[in-house]
């Protein structure tokens, strides 16, 4: 197990932003953490009220957000135009290029999400959408598939071998996930805490899991816990 913990990401308050990331990314750089095989950025995003993200561009990037609280208004160059809520998972894949821009309408409250990007597996595809929810129920006690390469079980499709788990873990709760012996892991601890391999872990640890490792989830705290299972890069 190799171990990030919170207070060791690279932290900015920008104001309007403040943003927490695991592995190197914009200002930040740690030579060590340059991402996990394809996943290469998962920024922990506080938007103020009233505050955003202006239109930017991205190329050739796999790109999920996952909101923990208020909501996360999306607009793009593909014509999309809707609202992001806990639950629901967006994926956007950027391809040969688009154009979006994030927002946090309400002017009262903060809007928490993460935003992850993975590496494609393929360069110069078409840019393309999609967006889902997924019931507390679903993930309560157990590991639900939200994204993966072929879009099974109800799962958002993202353009690498990729398979993202969310689940929600309270006291006696618990569960295992065994990887393959070709596959590779990164979890992330989105809010709460819980005990990993017998490792007590809080809100913003991550942790590596070498291939064909067990991961072992129990006595969680009001967890939330992404975990993303990963074919080795070449």
């Amino acid at each position: 197990m190799l171990i990030r913990r919170a207070n060791e990401r690279g932290n900015f308050d920008f104001g309007w932003l403040n943003t927490s990331h695991t592995f190197s990314f914009g200002h930040y750089y740690d030579p060590k953490f340059m991402g996990y095989e394809s996943l290469r950025v998962i920024n922990d995003d506080r938007v103020r009220a009233g505050a955003g993200f202006q239109t930017h561009g991205h190329q050739n990037m796999e790109i999920v957000s996952y909101v923990l609280e208020g909501a996360l208004a999306h607009k793009d160059s593909m014509g999309n135009d809707g609202v992001i809520r806990p639950g629901e998972v967006q994926r956007m894949s950027a391809g040969t290029g688009v154009t979006h821009s994030e927002f946090n309408h309400d002017q009262e409250n903060t809007t928490g999400f993460l935003q992850i990007w993975f590496l494609p597996a393929e360069q110069g595809t078409e840019p393309s959408y999609e967006q889902k929810a997924f019931s507390e129920d679903e993930k309560r006690g157990q590991l639900k598939l939200v994204a993966s390469q072929n879009g099974r079980d109800g799962s958002v499709t993202i353009g690498q071998d990729v398979d993202m788990y969310a689940g929600l873990f309270d006291g006696a709760e618990s569960a295992s996930h065994q990887l393959s012996a070709q596959r590779k892991a990164w979890l992330h601890v989105a809010r709460g805490s819980l005990q990993v391999n017998g490792q007590d872990l809080n809100q913003g640890d991550g942790v590596g899991f070498e291939a064909g490792a067990t991961i072992e989830l129990a006595n969680g705290d009001k967890a939330e816990v992404l975990i993303f299972d990963m074919a080795p890069l070449d």
